[in-house]
């Protein structure tokens, strides 16, 4: 059967969804505590929506519906001072960051919810190594073809929000010389990647999900671990390929970056997508996973080598009347910031280096979670 309506909501509008570590402040090991911590949570009322996620340590929060910087930034402030306190109560860290870099995927417990149960029966070890730690960012759309439009249109950008979100360069205590290394657990999975090339609505929902459903491989758009997705329940599209940030500030300013980038590409800023834009799509997003800022990318019309650093400068200049009008002018500053500085995967590096373990990795990274960055 085709998919469910999908739901029309104000174009360019945010919502932004945070997977978090649960990390013991004896020892910076992963820590099953997401039942405890979502119990303390419940007793007062939480500034957005928190939910466990598929091992127990780690949650989800979410945000409400926004449309400026400003309100995003401060929900997602209140969010974390909130969370920051409720861990002090039970002595337990919070933090962002894609990977844990020194957690055993076999000591992982899967949390107690159907779902979960079902994906991990089916994927098996491939769940637990699933404990990694991503930024969710929706942007609302006015139909369905929009938001398909939007997904193919964004697909020569998506190395840029892999690299300016990197911060997953350990696993297992070892330095994988990736600056995001939890985008190849993703990539495990077989309905991972890009999404098939399909720009009308009606063709996606009525032609190629309903072939997929019929072959038993898909109940519902959940299944699928594509970079970016289109939400049909919430009237979004849903950028997935961003590492979780080591501050809330970094989540907010990459959510409205893409917010601007939106309404450029809604505008017709650029030409229409074509399926030979993504001849080049799986090096460029290993470029970016492997080197990060340091990658270059080839353009997929002009084959143009470019320096991800450079392309990612040149876009924050051309989206200034976009952040301008949209009132999201600090956060294209940080975005330019992070560019010219270091992402978080180059920030953990060197705290690596600074501490001397990956032990003293993770409380820098509890550090970087509860201070404001602005």
């Amino acid at each position: 059967m085709p998919l469910e309506a999908f739901k029309q909501s104000s174009a360019l509008s945010l919502g932004v969804e945070l997977e978090l570590q649960l990390v013991s402040l004896s020892n910076f090991d992963l820590i099953a505590a997401s039942p405890d911590l979502l119990s303390l949570l419940q007793r007062k009322a939480f500034p957005g929506n928190v939910v466990p996620e598929v091992t127990e340590s780690m949650i989800e929060v979410s945000t409400d519906v926004h449309y400026a910087y400003g309100s995003l930034l401060t929900q997602l402030c209140q969010m974390r001072n909130i969370l920051v306190h409720a861990g002090d109560q039970l002595n337990i860290g919070i933090c962002g960051g894609g990977t844990h870099p020194f957690q055993l995927w076999s000591e992982r417990r899967i949390f107690e919810k159907p779902r979960y149960r079902e994906v991990s029966a089916l994927y098996g070890y491939l769940i637990e190594q699933f404990t990694v730690f991503g930024l969710h960012i929706h942007v609302g759309c006015r139909s369905g073809s929009d938001a398909l439009y939007l997904l193919h249109a964004l697909n020569r950008y998506v190395p840029q929000f892999i690299a300016l979100s990197a911060s997953s360069p350990f696993v297992q205590r070892r330095d994988t010389l990736f600056n995001s290394a939890r985008l190849n657990s993703i990539f495990s999975f077989p309905l991972s990647g890009r999404a098939p090339f399909i720009l009308d609505w009606d063709n996606f929902s009525n032609e190629f999900f309903s072939k997929m459903e019929r072959t038993g491989v898909v109940k519902s758009m959940k299944d699928f671990y594509w970079d970016i997705r289109p939400k049909p329940e919430y009237g979004t599209l849903e950028l997935r390929v961003c590492d979780m940030p080591l501050s809330v500030e970094r989540a907010a300013a990459l959510a409205c970056y893409l917010q601007c980038l939106c309404r450029h590409l809604f505008e017709r800023g650029e030409k229409a997508p074509i399926e030979d834009d993504y001849l080049v799509y799986n090096y460029n997003r290993f470029q970016a996973c492997r080197f990060g800022l340091d990658g270059v990318v080839v353009h997929p019309r002009s084959y143009d080598r470019i320096s991800l650093r450079e392309d990612i400068l040149t876009t924050v200049r051309q989206l200034q009347p976009q952040a301008e009008a949209l009132s999201c002018g600090a956060a294209l500053e940080l975005i330019y910031r992070i560019t010219h500085e270091e992402n978080d995967a180059t920030l953990l590096r060197r705290e690596h280096q600074a501490r001397g373990s990956v032990e003293g990795m993770v409380d820098a990274a509890l550090e970087y979670f509860r201070r404001n960055e602005n």
